[in-house]
């Protein structure tokens, strides 16, 4: 029975190649923040036929798999006559219950340890220099990274194998059993060269080399479950029960029809990274228009012409943001917009922002002569270089602190030993940079410090500490008076006069341009990231016309909510797809 997979690839090319799954994170070493899905599951669907029987036609003229098995057992035999191994366990037949599949004609269910013998690796005395820099590679888990093992980072010498390491051969299948890569994958290798292992690998050395390619796509089309099955948790890493895994039946073909599945998986596996280099040709290709057309929106001189090319790129949102990060990109775009003043047109009759600092200065001075605040030092001078572009006119560039911003860390999240129970916000209760009271924390605080840490609408929470460069440095609003204070991982500003909406604050804080000014003023102290009162008040900001500044939230409420919505309508489209993907792949399988 076999499957003409070359049209289930065809058929559903569409479906193989739009089925993308949004990782968590890019990953160690990785740029994507996507897995091309539908493309990976169509390689485990051919591995997995493969080892069925599905993938090939039988042949009524092979050899039966039964003949071959007979040859290894006589050429076993012989090897133990000779005392070149010891006898092998006589193991126990496999049960109905244990066969999952029914099997092919020609095909018998067959363990590793019917092919061949294992041995074990071990690491020669580290302190012992005779043992190390030699020629024969000495094979780890960090080697194991390729189906063909032709080297290794490190190498023994001749005379560490006479402390009883085995020199293994090419065409000899290496096993991790022993590492925490075995969570996620279980590398299988075929040695290219003379090598030798440590002891977090197992050796099988066939008694009939022939097959290790058809072995090695075996292990590679049950991997899913091999590691479901045959993985245990350790205390620190993850390994197999290596008696019960060398025991494990597996479904074996005729020698002929074992070469034939090794040519057509190699055939459809040369297919996928044909389609895999395509689509992220495509998605590269697709990020360079994207990044093209969001271009000409920052490049806009002013609202008119940003209105125009916005109508032209809102013609084609649907085809254009079609992936989480283009839509996170078209955000950041906005925001970026708003903060250079290109986002809603100027009003010649609002007042300057020139005016208004003005007025806060004339304040400032009041209150120093009044001897309610002290007299501060000069900030510093803003320079060309901490303008990264042209304000339009109304606009100033200003230092937070040039604002007379009022800075109050928060309360210790230890409470006190008398007082009110009162909610004590934490870094959890933000969400989607928002104050979230769906699941606070209480803490008995002092009637002073409730006073102290109190929380009112238009009050803006700074995240003062977290290891994340993303999170530090963050504005929260409040847009309400809240009934709780706020723990010391935030910083309160409030302004005493009306000259920075917080929401506009919010913003501001989120754009990148903002964001990398913040993050280069963070302290590094044992992993977590820092920023102070200082380094907020020195902030270098843009800061428009308070009525300006309204409509600049107003307009932002309404793009975000529209990129909301995007997200929204693909989100559901790939868990469509994914869900296609799977049933495809089932189907393939049962039928």
């Amino acid at each position: 029975m076999s499957l003409n997979v070359q049209h289930l690839l065809t058929d559903h090319i569409d479906l193989w190649t739009s089925a993308i799954e949004n990782k968590s994170s890019a990953g160690r070493g990785s740029s994507r923040k996507q897995t091309l899905y539908g493309i990976k599951k169509l390689r485990e669907l051919i591995l997995e036929l493969a080892v069925r029987g599905k993938l090939v036609p039988q042949d009524l003229n092979d050899e039966p798999a039964s003949q071959l098995l007979k040859r290894i057992a006589a050429e076993r035999d012989q090897l133990v006559k000779e005392g070149k191994i010891k006898k092998p366990k006589k193991l126990p037949e496999i049960s109905d219950e244990e066969k999952p599949f029914e099997l092919p004609e020609g095909w018998e269910w067959v363990s590793l340890s019917h092919l061949g013998f294992f041995t074990g690796g071990k690491t020669p005395s580290k302190s012992n220099s005779r043992f190390w820099g030699g020629e024969i590679p000495w094979v780890t888990p960090k080697d194991m990274k390729a189906d063909y093992i032709s080297g290794a980072q490190d190498h023994v010498t001749a005379e560490a194998l006479g402390t009883g390491l085995s020199e293994i051969p090419p065409r000899a299948l290496l096993f991790v059993v022993r590492s925490g890569i075995l969570r996620r994958k279980f590398p299988v290798a075929i040695t290219k060269c003379h090598c030798t292992i440590n002891q977090d690998l197992k050796v099988l050395s066939l008694y009939d080399s022939s097959i290790c390619e058809y072995i090695l796509l075996m292990m590679q089309g049950f991997q899913s479950h091999i590691l479901s099955n045959l993985t245990k948790t350790g205390t620190t890493v993850e390994s197999i029960q290596f008696e019960k895994f060398s025991s494990y039946y597996f479904m074996f073909p005729p020698k002929q029809e074992q070469h034939r599945i090794v040519a057509k998986v190699d055939e459809l596996m040369a297919l996928c990274d044909q389609l895999e280099q395509q689509t992220e040709q495509q998605l590269d290709a697709h990020q360079q228009l994207v990044d093209t057309l969001l271009d000409t929106l920052t490049q806009s001189q002013n609202a008119d012409e940003l209105a125009d090319n916005w109508a032209r790129l809102s013609e084609h949102f649907d085809t254009l943001f079609t992936t989480e990060a283009s839509i996170d990109q078209l955000k950041q775009t906005i925001l970026e917009l708003a903060v250079m003043g290109k986002l809603v047109p100027q009003n010649p009759n609002d007042e300057p922002a020139s005016e208004l600092l003005k007025r806060i200065a004339a304040e400032k001075a009041q209150l120093i002569k009044d001897g309610k605040i002290k007299k501060q030092k000069p900030l510093p001078p803003i320079s060309e270089e901490e303008k990264p572009f042209e304000l339009p006119k109304g606009w100033e560039w200003c230092r937070l602190q040039e604002l007379l911003p009022q800075f109050q860390n928060g309360a210790s999240s230890r409470g006190d030993k008398t007082g009110s129970e009162v909610v004590v916000l934490r870094l959890a209760d933000i969400k989607n940079w928002k104050v979230s009271l769906a699941d606070t924390r209480s803490l008995v605080i002092s009637s002073e410090s409730i006073a102290k840490y109190s929380l009112l609408s238009g009050d803006v929470l700074i995240i003062r500490v977290n290891g994340s460069a993303d999170i530090v440095g963050r504005f929260i609003t409040c847009g309400q008076d809240f009934d709780a204070i706020y723990c010391d991982h935030f910083i309160r500003m409030r302004f005493p006069i009306e000259c920075l909406s917080s929401s506009y604050l919010s913003l501001l804080g989120s754009s990148s341009l903002v964001r990398q000014r913040i993050a280069d003023m963070f302290v590094s102290t044992a992993g977590q990231k820092t920023v102070n009162q200082t380094h907020i008040g020195s902030l270098c900001i843009s800061l428009p016309p308070m009525k300006e500044q309204h409509r600049i939230v107003a307009k932002i409420d309404q793009l975000i909510t529209l990129c909301d919505q995007l997200k929204e309508r693909l989100a559901e489209r790939q868990h469509t797809q994914l869900q296609l993907t799977d049933t495809l792949v089932t189907e393939a399988l049962n039928g």
